[in-house]
């Protein structure tokens, strides 16, 4: 029956015994289908050889299997450290990318029915889906989500332009009509100049300003994508100046491109086969069910699927920066002027050089026609990097010395633009430049771009969880392994700490059990290492109305030896590095020995004195490789019986884990292997003494637990209540300047009554509720349990009271709220006095 199988998939003699030899390793411990099995093997057989004779959608047919449960089988298969290369794990990924990307377009496709006969809306979505999957292969976007959704719209525009309007509904038809009406002379001469141009006619601009208005996209980016893109696509097809549907042609050039590329066929989603439906364990990952905002309320919650989700956050972002221009505003301006060196022209500079290195490296990476797409990113990385740049100077109670000198630093500007460009490409998603893409882009160190990450998030309260949750990825990311490469600044720190160059140690252990402190500023650590006496004071340091600006930094007494310089960039890195260290520890402890609690703080202990006094075996390496190979040190010589392949089956259970951590680790030489090639030639040899230790009679003093503090990224996940309230809630606006003309019909309600509408009395409470002097807290980034009175308010250049416009807002919600809930209430009413006249 294996035989059979490879024959109908014109597998080689080769291939086939290297898949039965692989089938018959695994065969007892998956349980599943020989013939699914068989399958799984021989694509992992062939990815890692090179040799494919078939594609996916034909391996698929052969096997009987849907697209996910075929990616969650060859995942499954893995039950030894080598049974999945590598080579075969990236090409999974790469594969489930692609499905999910194109499984969310037709979804969306599906629902999107600008067409009004149902028999005529076959026809177009045959021909426009040949459009689209053929345009993001030859555009090299099949695996970016918005630009292949934004190729999805110029796709529409293209079709629905070249339909009988009879055929097409109310909306679109009269958007299509407006530019169809005959041209008056003026304008027939205007369009005989701008035939030499790129042709701007081609595209049905008020059609496409509605379809993007429809699906929450911003028209300029989309018509931009249609100019450099979408249109280069058509001139090689000879369809741009057709006034009809392709008839032939794309089907043939689809077919070239699916057998080419050896993956799934995309065809297959408009006959609703079995390889590509979505099973119902699966769904979840592509929306969320739909809920009722309240018990009383009968409003549904639209399902939140991946492009109305990345389209939120665009929008979001995009409303954020409204107000932001691509100059220094006047404030900034100011804060320019008044350092000893101007950094105008040099962030200026700074700005054309790196703005022209990343349109061509987006281009490299997305299109060689998206070079202008990029420049767009980027002028949105230059709006949100002058923003946080001015949030940040305010913050710091006193524009003094440091503060100048920061303006002047170079690293610090780059870090800034970097993180800001970060943000921007997480919210569009763009996967083939994921982070630490940007590094290097500009040519930025991980170390210093990671002290940046903690003032910008405190700088913007404004980012949304996901891109907070990204930074915060970003920086652990760093801690893990990319500040550990070689060539990085931190191995220079900790010589220096090592030679007593620095006047503080990465971290004593006797600083465990103390929180840490996130009163950091980027002075703090991007002007580090400085003088002891020399700091910025932290946002949360009161000032007096009399306190004066220094202008000079303090200096020591002449009879006073000068201390060596303080690090306060390695000490940050260090107190996260343990906390990080230990959270992911405890973790994998949970997985594989709760029955034995009392070895945690023993392999902590070796752990930690691992990362303080052996740091070089960090280099090229990752934190989570030391972890497991201390945990299997102290279980060996305590004779508990924890197999490696034991702890690395739990470790790929935990999140933000990669198959590379264990089969791909540094070993000597430059030679790569196994995590336990690399425990037995590199880790046991460094640190036979220590682990032995610990088998005596007088084992080492343990080190301290680290107490582990809330995040500062991290936000309240549920509304407010107002004091002395039941059922009054307040959700922080998802952006303040967002204007009322770019919400969305569903964003535009922000508030609900956990109770039905009636009488007016009802109001008249919550206008006591909110006029009740209970409700002033401190706004702060971590919450604690009790809130905290505000400090005494504090006035602007202006002289404007910054407390105020939190009751304004407050206001504004509540009066927003009666105007959009006065008809209810009045249908409410005339239903109760009908009631009461019946009875």
């Amino acid at each position: 029956e294996f035989v059979t199988l490879c024959k109908s998939l014109h597998v080689t003699d080769l291939v086939c015994d290297h898949a039965w030899t692989l089938w018959k390793t695994i065969q007892d411990s998956v349980e599943e289908l020989e013939k699914s099995l068989w399958g799984s093997c021989l694509f992992a057989t062939v990815t890692d050889m090179d040799t494919a004779s078939f594609t996916l959608t034909q391996l698929l047919k052969a096997v009987s299997l849907n697209v996910k449960q075929f990616l969650a089988l060859v995942r499954k298969m893995d039950v030894n450290l080598d049974t999945i290369s590598t080579k075969v794990n990236s090409a999974l990924s790469h594969l489930e990318k692609k499905y999910d990307v194109m499984l969310a377009l037709y979804q969306r496709f599906e629902n999107h029915k600008p067409f009004g006969k149902t028999c005529f809306l076959q026809l177009c979505c045959i021909d426009a889906s040949h459009v689209l999957h053929s345009a993001g292969r030859a555009l090299q976007m099949e695996d970016d989500l918005v630009i292949s959704f934004q190729l999805l719209l110029c796709t529409l525009e293209f079709c629905i332009k070249r339909c009988p309007p009879d055929l097409l509904q109310p909306l679109y038809k009269s958007a299509i009509s407006k530019v169809q009406s005959p041209p008056g002379r003026t304008a027939r001469r205007s369009q005989s100049k701008a035939k030499s141009r790129l042709p701007e006619s081609e595209v049905d601009l008020q059609l496409l300003k509605t379809l993007c208005q429809e699906n929450d996209c911003n028209s300029e980016e989309v018509k931009n994508v249609y100019q450099t893109s979408f249109s280069a696509f058509l001139d090689s097809l000879d369809l741009s100046g057709s006034a009809h549907l392709p008839q032939v042609g794309l089907d043939q050039q689809y077919q070239e491109h699916y057998l080419k590329s050896r993956d799934f066929d995309g065809r297959l989603f408009l006959d609703g086969d079995e390889t590509v439906l979505v099973l119902p364990a699966f769904r979840s990952q592509v929306e969320r069910t739909p809920k009722k905002m309240s018990d009383e309320d009968s409003t549904l919650i639209p399902p939140q699927t991946p492009i109305r989700a990345a389209m939120t956050s665009i929008q979001q972002l995009r409303g954020d920066l409204t107000s932001s221009g691509d100059q220094p505003s006047t404030n900034l301006a100011t804060y320019f002027k008044n350092c000893t060196v101007d950094p105008t022209q040099d962030v200026v500079k700074r700005l054309e050089t790196f703005g022209e290195t990343f349109s061509q490296r987006f281009g490299q990476a997305v299109g060689p026609h998206c070079v202008a797409l990029g420049r767009q990113r980027f002028n949105l990385g230059v709006k949100l990097y002058y923003k946080i740049m001015e949030a940040m100077l305010k913050s710091v109670l006193l524009f003094h010395l440091i503060s100048r000198k920061l303006l002047n630093d170079s690293t610090f500007h780059t870090s800034l633009l970097a993180c800001a460009l970060e943000v921007v490409m997480a919210t569009y998603g763009e996967r083939n430049m994921c982070f630490p893409w940007i590094l290097d882009v500009v040519e930025l160190t991980a170390f210093d771009f990671y002290k940046v990450i903690e003032s910008f998030i405190k700088a913007d309260p404004t980012l949304s969880k996901d891109i907070v949750k990204h930074l915060e990825t970003c920086e652990n990311l760093i801690m893990e392994r990319i500040a550990w490469r070689t060539g990085s600044p931190l191995f220079d720190l900790l010589r220096q700490e090592h030679e007593g160059e620095t006047a503080e140690q990465v971290e004593t252990t006797a600083n465990f059990s103390q929180p840490l402190q996130h009163n950091h500023t980027a002075a703090d650590l991007y002007l580090s290492p400085v003088r002891p006496g020399l700091r910025v004071l932290p946002p949360e340091t009161a000032a007096s109305p009399n306190t004066q600006a220094s202008s000079q930094p303090p200096t020591q007494p002449v009879s006073q030896p000068a201390r060596p310089l303080k690090s306060n960039s390695l000490s940050l890195f260090y107190k996260k590095l343990y906390r990080l260290a230990y959270t992911r520890l405890k973790m994998l402890c949970s997985y594989l020995l709760s029955s034995h609690p009392e070895l945690e703080p023993i392999i902590w202990t070796l752990f930690q004195h691992t990362l303080q006094h052996e740091h070089e075996l960090m280099r090229d390496r990752h934190l989570d490789q030391l972890m497991m190979c201390a945990m299997y040190a102290i279980c060996k010589v305590k004779t508990v019986d924890l197999r490696f392949k034991t702890i690395v089956t739990a470790y790929k259970n935990m999140p933000n884990t990669s198959q590379d951590t264990f089969k791909h680790v540094l070993t000597t030489d430059g030679n790569y292997d196994s995590i336990i090639v690399f425990y037995n030639l590199v880790f046991m040899q460094k640190l036979k003494t220590n682990i032995l230790q610990y088998a005596s009679t007088r084992p080492p003093t343990l080190s301290p637990i680290p107490q582990i503090p809330r995040s500062p990224y991290k936000f309240p996940n549920s509304p407010l209540r107002v004091p002395v309230s039941s059922n009054v809630y307040i959700s922080p606006m998802k952006s303040p300047r967002m204007s009322p003309g770019m919400m969305t019909p569903r964003s535009r309600m922000l508030v609900s009554i956990g109770e039905p509408f009636g009488l007016i009395n009802r109001f008249q409470k919550i206008n006591q509720m909110v006029n009740s002097g209970d409700r002033s807290f401190k706004r702060s980034l971590d919450l604690g349990s009790t809130p905290k009175p505000l400090k005494r308010l504090r006035f602007d250049m202006d002289g404007q009271d910054e407390g105020d416009g939190r009751f304004v807002t407050l206001s504004l919600l509540y009066f927003c709220l009666i105007a959009s809930t006065r008809s209810r209430m009045q249908e409410q009413k005339m239903k109760e006095d009908a009631e009461s006249r019946r009875e």
